[in-house]
């Protein structure tokens, strides 16, 4: 294919960490046509919506986008240019006719499990025929294609072990977009982990939608990825997410307990403290087990942070159901959480269930959750004055001298420091605490 010199990329991401690493990876993909990145959508060859379908308001931005979009290419146009328009991720999955049919500016459409196939569409746009669509579900042959080289944006990455869900949750598209679940062989995620350990990767995070049900064809799981893992020399940090209460192993608890690498702060999704809830939902797991799951990991790994996500005005949910969930709330406590209201999403089953709550009562319960979940990490934050935190340290900060990290629990921390400790891990003490982040005195001691 020959290569096309100088063009510029503009890629907006929405939703969650997969889609961030998605056009990561789209970048990477066209990257050998000439495409570099830009943060200016008006002087882009090639815009990019990668696009996330799990709330109604993400589809509504994107069409809102797309309008702006479309008045930038039109105006590329009258002065001679041509200006790509493509619409990627789980919007483009789940909607792909009807945003070519609702908004003429788009070029091409491509499903999560296509994008590895994004030269050869725009080649076809630029020769002004062939496929305008491409959302197949065909994991493997997109993981077969995607080039073996990176360049991580810095000391963390995140490395895809795992897409799809077979779950089936009542409220959730995924695996109408992102279709059944499939696992990376072990060996080249492996492989991908050294390469970036190379290029001066510290940190991972392993991400997939229901990560903690990975296991590829040889029957390797999580657990023994994540020790795998751990042996690469250069790797100091290891994270996953998003997990599933229902798949959460013993083996994988364990690991938390035997593995230094596996950082103690587990994302736990628990969405709801109502079990008749949880069952419409189809969340395949109870209040009670959910318990005994946390009780487990917090044996495994004392101090352990645990973070989660809730929905709250699910339909049917009573008032005593909503404190039910702020109860388990108050009894596992947070370090962390994401929160939102329930959004119908068309094709789900949740859409056409009886009992759809108005959205004054859900915009209430959801604040008094905020509420409540803002105050346990603001205390969890606060425990951490006087500790000492080994803090990984990954850019500077917005101030002259001061450079900015992660804790093990996922905090931001920052302290005065010199720019030659981006990439190492320094002891630090904690002298202060936000509701995001931490401040910190270095100790000087570097791994």
């Amino acid at each position: 294919m020959t290569e096309l010199p100088g063009k510029r990329l503009y890629i907006k991401t929405y939703g969650c960490q997969m889609n961030v690493h998605d056009s990561e990876r789209m970048g990477d993909v066209l990257r050998p046509l000439g495409y570099r990145l830009t943060d200016r959508p008006d002087t882009a060859d090639l815009v990019v919506l990668n696009t996330c379908h799990i709330r109604e308001k993400a589809t509504e931005k994107v069409y809102s986008e797309l309008g702006r979009v479309k008045e930038m290419k039109a105006a590329r146009a009258r002065d001679g240019g041509l200006m790509v328009v493509a619409v990627a991720g789980c919007v483009a999955q789940a909607e792909g006719a009807e945003i070519m049919r609702r908004q003429t500016a788009v070029d091409l459409v491509v499903g999560p499990q296509s994008y590895h196939r994004l030269p050869e569409l725009i080649a076809k746009v630029h020769r002004a025929r062939g496929e305008r669509l491409a959302t197949e579900f065909e994991a493997e042959a997109k993981f077969d294609s995607l080039p073996a080289a990176r360049e991580p944006s810095g000391v963390t990455a995140f490395l895809t072990v795992q897409e799809g869900c077979d779950r089936f949750c009542t409220f959730c598209v995924v695996p109408y977009t992102r279709g059944a679940e499939f696992s990376r062989p072990a060996a080249a995620i492996e492989a991908e982990a050294r390469s970036l350990t190379a290029l001066g990767v510290r940190e991972v995070t392993l991400l997939g939608q229901n990560v903690n049900a990975y296991r590829d064809g040889d029957g390797i799981g999580l657990a023994d990825l994540v020790r795998r893992l751990a042996r690469i020399p250069g790797l100091a940090r290891i994270r996953y997410t998003t997990s599933h209460p229902a798949d959460m192993g013993d083996d994988l608890i364990a690991a938390h307990a035997e593995v230094e690498a596996l950082m103690p702060y587990l994302h736990l999704p628990v969405q709801s403290g109502s079990d008749r809830v949880l069952k419409a939902m189809n969340r395949a797991h109870s209040v009670e087990s959910y318990r005994r799951t946390v009780e487990k990991v917090r044996v495994a790994r004392p101090g352990i942070a645990l973070s989660s996500d809730f929905i709250v005005g699910f339909p049917g949910e009573t008032e005593a159901e909503f404190e039910a969930t702020l109860e388990l709330v108050r009894e596992v406590e947070f370090a962390s959480a994401f929160s939102f209201k329930y959004s119908r999403r068309p094709g789900t089953p949740a859409a056409g269930m009886a009992g759809q709550i108005d959205e004054a009562v859900k915009t209430e319960r959801l604040l008094r959750l905020q509420a409540l979940l803002e105050v346990q990490q603001r205390e969890f934050n606060a425990a951490q004055i006087g500790r000492m935190a080994p803090v990984l340290f990954e850019r500077p900060g917005r101030h002259p001298g001061q450079i900015i990290g992660r804790s093990p629990y996922l905090q931001a921390v920052h302290c005065a420091g010199d720019p030659s400790l981006i990439g190492s891990i320094a002891s630090v003490c904690v002298v202060g605490a936000a509701h995001n982040s931490l401040t910190g005195r270095l100790m000087l001691e570097t791994a």
